[in-house]
């Protein structure tokens, strides 16, 4: 004969594994679909860097030319 909780115990246990083997295999997924999602987004990122750069260094460029040109225009 079972004990009364039986039933209980059992499904205690069960659910005790079957979190477990979801979390491990949640985490698996989620980390593939990370991935999968970083790798879609990185041609455009290094686009849009690439024009950041580029400004950023056009911008410089243009300020330390005027400066040049000012300062040669003082002496």
């Amino acid at each position: 004969m079972l004990p009364p909780d039986f039933e209980e115990q059992l499904l205690h246990r069960l659910m005790h594994r079957v979190d477990a083997v979801l979390a491990e295999r949640v985490g698996t997924v989620i980390a593939a679909v990370v991935e999968r999602q970083t790798r879609a987004l990185l041609p455009g990122l290094r686009e849009e860097l690439e024009g950041v750069v580029r400004r950023s260094v056009d911008e410089a460029m243009a300020e330390e030319l005027a400066a040049a040109q000012a300062e040669l225009r003082g002496r």
